[in-house]
Formats: C-alpha cells, sequence, structure tokens
C-alpha cells in the first residue's frame, strides 16, 4: 500500500469528530452545514457551543424552514443525541419553546454548570444604552448574564426547575461518543470576527467565539478533534455596529441579491464582498483543516440546487478552484441553495 492510500484509509478512521465554526460575523451558514453533516452522515451526537440565544441559525430541511436559537441544527436528524455544553447560557422560555416546536423531548441534554438568563439580565441589556446602542447588541441579556457567570452569582441549569429532566453532564456523554467513535459535530455559533478576544472589539459578543472556545464550551480536549469545518459565505454580511470592509449600500445589496436580515433580531445586515485576507485569518485562528462556502448561488444563479462540481458552471467553478488555491485548505463542502441538502459534498474525493 503507497503512502497514499495510507493517508486516506487513516482518515477515513479517525474522521469521528468535526468542529463547525463561523468564519466571518455569523451567519455564514452553520445551521445549513450542521443539519447536511447530521443528516448525511449519520451524526450520533450534535453539541451546541457559543454564546447562548443571541444567535440564531436557520435550517431548511424538506420544504420547512427553522430558526433555531438555542437547540443543535442537527435537530432534523431524529436519531442524533442534542446536547448544549455548559460554556452556553440558557434562557429557558426560548429553549423550552423549541424543544416543544421541534419535537426534540427525550433527546436533549444540557449541561447542569450552563447559567441561566434571567428577566433581569435582558432588561439589563436592553437598557443599558453604551450595548443597545454603540455596540448594538440583540438584547437578550447574554452580556449582563455572563457579567454575573463572572462574579460567580448566576444560576444555572441544575437550578432551573423546567430545566430539572433534561440536565445532565455534557463532557461526560461527548467524550464517551467520541471514545466509542461515534460521529460527534460541535455547533459554535457567531464568528470569528465576533469573537471577544480576536474580533473587531468593542463591536464583538461577550466571549470568545473561535473553534478552541467551542471545545472548552462543550468539555472536550482539542486532541480528540479531527477537523474543524470553517464556513464561509461567498460574501459577507454582519449585523449591529463595526467595520465591514468593503460595504456596499442596501440599494446595491439588494439589487446583487445579498440582502439579509438577522435570525435573532430582525435586523438588516450589512453587506459586502468576500474577503480573502479576513479568511485567512480566520483558518489561521481556527486552525481549519476544511473550509465549507455557502450561498453560491446567490453570486452565481445558474450554481442554484447543482449537487457536483462539474455539474456548474465555468465561472462558479472558477470561483471555488481559485479560492481554494488562495485559502491554501481543502474546500469540502459548497452550499447552492436553502435546503439542507443542496450541497456539493466532496470529502471523499479529497480524503475526508
Amino acid at each position: 500500500m503507497d503512502s497514499i492510500n495510507i493517508i486516506f484509509v487513516r482518515y477515513n478512521w479517525i474522521n469521528m469528530l468535526d468542529v463547525v465554526v463561523g468564519g466571518g460575523y455569523g451567519d455564514e451558514g452553520k445551521g445549513k452545514v450542521v443539519s447536511y453533516l447530521a443528516i448525511k452522515d449519520k451524526v450520533a451526537v450534535n453539541a451546541r457551543a457559543g454564546v447562548g440565544p443571541n444567535a440564531g441559525h436557520t435550517v431548511i430541511y424538506e420544504g420547512k424552514n427553522y430558526k433555531v436559537r438555542q437547540i443543535p441544527s442537527g435537530f432534523v436528524n431524529p436519531s442524533a443525541k442534542l446536547l448544549i455544553g455548559s460554556g452556553v447560557l440558557i434562557d429557558p422560555e426560548i429553549l423550552m419553546k423549541e424543544i416543544n416546536e421541534f419535537s426534540v423531548t427525550g433527546r436533549l441534554v444540557v449541561d447542569s454548570h450552563c447559567s441561566i438568563i434571567e428577566p433581569a439580565h435582558k432588561e439589563a441589556d436592553r437598557n443599558d444604552e453604551y450595548l443597545s446602542k454603540k455596540i448594538s447588541t440583540t438584547g437578550t441579556g447574554c452580556g449582563p448574564a455572563q457579567v454575573d457567570r463572572v462574579k460567580r452569582v448566576a444560576k444555572q441549569a441544575h437550578d432551573a426547575e423546567s430545566l430539572k429532566e433534561m440536565v445532565g453532564d455534557v463532557p461526560e456523554i461527548i467524550n464517551s461518543a467520541a471514545d466509542n467513535k461515534e460521529r460527534v459535530i460541535i455547533e459554535a455559533t457567531q464568528g470569528t470576527f465576533l469573537s471577544l478576544y480576536h474580533g473587531s472589539y468593542p463591536f464583538v459578543t461577550s466571549k470568545d467565539t473561535t473553534a478552541s472556545a467551542a471545545c472548552s464550551d462543550v468539555g472536550i480536549g482539542p486532541g480528540k478533534v479531527d477537523n474543524v469545518i470553517v464556513v464561509f459565505k461567498s460574501f459577507l454580511t454582519r449585523v449591529g455596529n463595526g467595520p465591514l470592509e468593503g460595504e456596499i449600500s442596501p440599494a446595491e445589496a439588494k439589487q446583487l441579491n445579498m440582502l439579509e436580515f438577522g435570525t435573532v433580531t430582525g435586523r438588516q445586515r450589512r453587506a459586502a464582498p468576500f474577503s480573502k485576507e479576513l479568511a485567512k485569518r480566520s483558518i489561521m485562528l481556527n486552525g481549519a483543516t476544511q473550509v465549507a462556502i455557502t450561498k453560491l448561488d446567490t453570486l452565481y444563479p445558474s450554481a442554484a440546487g447543482v449537487k457536483r462540481m462539474d455539474a456548474l458552471g465555468e465561472e462558479p467553478r472558477a470561483f471555488i478552484e481559485n479560492l481554494e488555491k488562495e485559502l491554501k485548505v481543502p474546500i469540502t463542502l459548497v452550499g447552492t441553495g436553502g435546503e439542507a441538502e443542496d450541497m456539493i459534498d466532496m470529502r471523499k474525493e479529497k480524503g475526508f
């Protein structure tokens, strides 16, 4: 067996745990990528990391449009166990609504150490002029809840009566699944440049949002991670204040079909062309092993619904191939529509 075949076999043996993380300012399509992988790979465990209900992920599956803020996007796979890591803030009202709406009772585990967002946190968030106006936060109470967590006075999931039946030990569950070679996805939220440490401070969220933080959030060490998939949209968007290189006007965004609205707040997203420099930095910060590109069909309508690279037109194919050469990381997944399964999947061809 030659060396190339040895490498190929090795990847297929160890490729069990993936981290999916946003490469920009959020809204990259992580929900689409996670839901696709959960279905395609028959994922056993999907753990959500990140800040809390200030991040919304959109999943479109079998014609239905789902917007989730607390539960993992892999819920569309009915056999997947769903976990919320201890690093995530819980709004019990939002969580219970999603549990009922998406019928995940009995397969969701909330780590006992998740901190709770209380009504006072939301009120403080909305009434703080600096947070609400200068930073333009979502008003979901996440920042003030993080403050209480740092002060060691926040309530935790095991203190909440409504969560009693679903509280568990997420690190134990996810590490056990990894050790048993079950397919696991860790789903990060927000985006790399909204990181409190690595983003465009002060216009950032209330904690780190890179792949390293996602692992910490769910209680698994980096040595157990097989792949870090960084998700980029074919163009940049950003909700709220802060820098956005190359920003175009709302009128131009509408003309180019780039006009979007935030999942949580409904606010119009600012738009800009894809930035290779930002992408390269995001790849560095996250230690990316693979890249996923979403919304190729927005830039190139002819790509809509295409599921094979050789079926793409000359322009969209050249865009992906040239981008891969620039980024120097394999582009293995390309989203070509809203549906979870509108995806060109090149993982096998590229040895993953």
